[in-house]
């Protein structure tokens, strides 16, 4: 679609979607109205969903989502979002489900001028894709940990991403250009000195909004650190001895939440988890019942503050 014949499309659909959500008019009735056809008339109406145009809310009592998403609050103090999917849902299906509910939510928490941190992942890639469009101005997307290994730069990785978030909210994209894990503590710690690695350090420090999923070593569909080339086998042996139940970031941390002893962090191409919880709102997308372990150890480090999960993972966090 042409930029000209975009505003006219996005007008379209803000009409249709008013006869159709607030005055109750038959998409016939429409088609009738706006002198076009009953199949135009349908993609007017899922335009202005896809593009945010309409924002359908459900509420009710009956709801057993929104009563897991109560006890996952009163339980962990965080705000929950929890996405009805039906148990016999593959995890490849789930992933995806629960991804597009999150693109769309992440819409509301999105202004302008804000520093968006984001934590490459298959997770986040998902979510990537189905992003609603809102303009802002003077906003940043950031990412939060390096991407490259032995393998790879992981630059046309972590950079898709990026641009996708980028694109849908009209923001400067600035990518971290490090290794995903350094060979030697020291060499991170001499690069994390350099000015030009100084400067996406600072935002780091001036996140607003920070988007990441958790990484578990026995998913399903693999968390991209222990699927892409990232870890060795001493790393992994390390990682077990050190009683590992998932990461944020490349940040490895234990079911209590704990992590600043944990040798492999000493390495990690990415800011510590003290400074992703310095963001006044940390958003974290979960799916599968598979993860509940890591998405435990990430509540009780104190990462999240707003939760959006499938319900066989919510409902697994809330058994003893």
């Amino acid at each position: 679609m042409s930029d000209a014949a975009q505003p006219m499309r996005t007008q379209q659909a803000l009409r249709a979607a008013h006869l159709y959500y607030l005055q109750d008019l038959t998409m016939d009735a429409i088609a009738d109205e706006l002198g076009t056809s009953r199949s135009s008339v349908s993609r007017l109406l899922k335009y202005a969903r896809d593009t945010g145009l309409v924002d359908i809310q459900i509420r009710s009592p009956l709801d057993q989502a929104a009563a897991l998403s109560r006890n996952i609050r009163a339980r962990f103090g965080v705000h929950a979002h929890v996405v009805p999917v039906p148990d016999h849902t593959s995890d490849v299906d789930r992933l995806e489900r629960v991804a597009l509910s999150a693109a769309r939510i992440l819409t509301q928490y999105v202004e302008s001028n804000m520093v968006i941190g984001i934590s490459w992942g298959s997770t986040v890639s998902a979510v990537s894709r189905y992003l609603v469009p809102k303009t802002t101005h003077g906003s940043t997307v950031v990412q939060i940990n390096g991407a490259a290994n032995t393998r790879t730069t992981g630059i046309v990785y972590a950079s898709e991403i990026l641009r996708r978030f980028g694109e849908a909210y009209g923001a400067f994209v600035q990518q971290f250009p490090v290794p995903a894990f350094f060979d030697d503590p020291a060499t991170k710690e001499m690069l994390f000195r350099e000015r030009s690695i100084r400067r996406v350090l600072d935002l780091h420090e001036r996140m607003d909004l920070v988007v990441f999923g958790v990484g578990a070593p026995q998913a399903p569909v693999p968390s991209h650190v222990y699927s892409g080339g990232y870890l060795d086998p001493a790393d992994r042996d390390e990682l077990t001895e050190a009683g590992v139940v998932g990461d944020v970031s490349t940040v490895f941390y234990r079911a209590d939440g704990s992590w600043k002893d944990i040798g492999v962090n000493a390495r990690a191409g990415a800011p510590d988890l003290d400074t992703i919880k310095r963001s006044p709102r940390r958003v974290c997308v979960v799916a599968g019942r598979s993860k509940a372990a890591s998405l435990k150890g990430a509540l009780a480090a104190g990462l999240i503050t707003d939760l959006i999960l499938d319900e066989s993972v919510g409902q697994a966090i809330l058994q003893p």
